[in-house]
């Protein structure tokens, strides 16, 4: 029997910890230019929430997009929310899915655009698939469709991340440490390279980083190691120990990201592209 992979997600969680996500999307959701009548796909749609704004447009033509997220849960959660919502109801479908194995039915060039928020940092993790990814994607869309993202950039959440990996590699070796590091964040040489060159049939039009400081929302500094930190701090098996691990990493990070103006604030950098397929 096949095992079930873990969903590390839970949309309860991300609403405490992570709702300044799409909140905070305004610049990419630009780039996309959502019109009437656009097919789009959403890679790492998460709990919808973006595709319920999308639909507000897309319900006056002809449009549609579908989401895909490789958790269940939410999947669940989008699903849920565009049951309630007239326009969602009628342009929105969802469906559980590795966005690096998109179906044959998802790569038959029917797309007039792609998308995806805050998600790709998590997606290409696994060298192996990056390359897959990307051909997917230009599998899927039309010719001159666009592919529209925002991820985390080289530098992003840069203390987060040294903070961990100084913590959980102390206890497991920084070997394993960095083999439990659960996000990919490039800069624009390796991200043209890829998209231009190693897979091509890609034509970036526009290409930047961004250093945004974000405020930590509702749960806080633990809240956010606690979600988004989650694979990272499975390093450690003894689940005592992985609790001396979290108060040890928030002690740390309260020097850094504690703004004397007041609230956390991490160190986010985001890496926003809009190329067409040629």
């Amino acid at each position: 029997m096949t095992q079930k992979k873990e969903d590390n997600w839970s949309s309860e969680a991300y609403q405490n910890s992570a709702s300044f996500v799409p909140k905070l999307a305004g610049k990419v959701v630009s780039l996309l230019d959502v019109q009437e009548d656009d097919v789009i796909l959403d890679l790492g749609c998460g709990d919808g929430v973006l595709n319920l704004q999308i639909a507000q447009t897309l319900s006056k033509g002809k449009g549609r997009i579908h989401g895909v997220d490789a958790s269940e849960a939410m999947i669940s959660a989008a699903k849920k929310a565009a049951a309630s919502d007239a326009a969602a109801k009628k342009v929105c479908t969802f469906e559980v899915l590795d966005a690096t194995k998109l179906s044959p039915e998802l790569q038959n060039g029917g797309f007039d655009k792609c998308f995806s928020n805050a998600a790709m940092h998590w997606i290409l993790r696994s060298e192996e698939s990056r390359e897959q990814f990307f051909r997917g994607v230009r599998n899927a869309l039309k010719p001159g469709g666009a592919f529209v993202f925002e991820m985390g950039g080289m530098g992003n959440v840069a203390e987060v991340k040294t903070a961990l990996l100084s913590v959980i590699g102390r206890r497991v070796g920084i070997e394993k440490a960095r083999e439990a590091n659960p996000w990919f964040f490039p800069d624009e040489v390796w991200m043209t390279k890829m998209m231009e060159e190693t897979v091509g049939g890609f034509k970036i039009e526009k290409i930047e980083r961004e250093y945004r400081p974000t405020k930590a929302d509702a749960g806080g500094v633990e809240g956010w190691l606690r979600l988004m930190g989650k694979q990272f701090l499975s390093a450690v098996e003894d689940e005592k120990e992985r609790e001396e691990c979290v108060k040890e990493v928030c002690e740390v990070l309260k020097t850094v990201c504690a703004s004397p103006g007041g609230g956390d604030w991490f160190g986010y950098v985001r890496l926003r592209v809009l190329a067409h397929k040629i």
